[in-house]
């Protein structure tokens, strides 16, 4: 983290490196606390901590569903609870919501990541009504397969990985994404 903060930092940009895990909520309540210590507010949240396990539902384990869950959808849902009252406070603030197309379809042999990633889309929606006619925005983003570690992940916790046909896209190409819609916010 402190590499990548001094990368940040050596381009002209600001950054604060802060270790912290995405579910337990106290983590996520000190790092939107270091945040708005250090920068005076807090402008977005990304909630993008997620992973993959594949396989067939009835192959997958109930430890491996949980663990699953406990990141992607528990992990947002903490993240969000840190992030709203400070939004709240200051009066404006986006939550970008990072789901997959698995977020809108359903992908064979990843039920359980399909089943998380249209959880955060549900939970999503939900804030976007519940803040609706406020300066909160929240945005969904609905990446295809990305080029990142996301595959080694799957193949560490899964013994295996899909290797989806189809098109790819850069972790650069998502990035310029989320950065144009943080500057214009969208629903999607």
């Amino acid at each position: 983290l402190e590499a990548v903060a001094a990368e940040i930092r050596a381009a002209r940009g600001e950054a604060l490196a802060v270790v912290a895990d995405v579910t337990p909520e106290h983590d996520m309540a000190r790092f939107v606390d270091a945040t708005v210590q250090a920068f005076g507010g807090l402008d977005v949240m990304i909630c993008n901590a997620g992973y993959g396990v594949y396989g067939e539902l009835d192959r997958v384990s109930l430890d491996q569903v949980r663990a699953l869950f406990d990141v992607n959808v528990i992990g947002t849902i903490a993240a969000a609870r840190a992030a709203l009252p400070v939004f709240r406070r200051q009066q404006r603030g986006h939550l970008i919501v990072m789901s997959s197309i698995a977020g809108r379809r359903g992908i064979p042999f990843m039920g359980p990541y399909a089943a998380s990633k249209f959880a955060q889309v549900g939970l999503a929606e939900c804030l976007r009504a519940e803040t609706y006619g406020s300066p909160i925005a929240v945005t969904i983003v609905y990446p295809i397969s990305t080029e990142t570690e996301f595959h080694q992940v799957m193949m560490r916790n899964s013994g295996f990985a899909t290797r989806a046909r189809g098109p790819r896209q850069s972790a650069e190409t998502v990035a310029e994404a989320v950065a144009r819609a943080i500057r214009r916010p969208v629903p999607e």
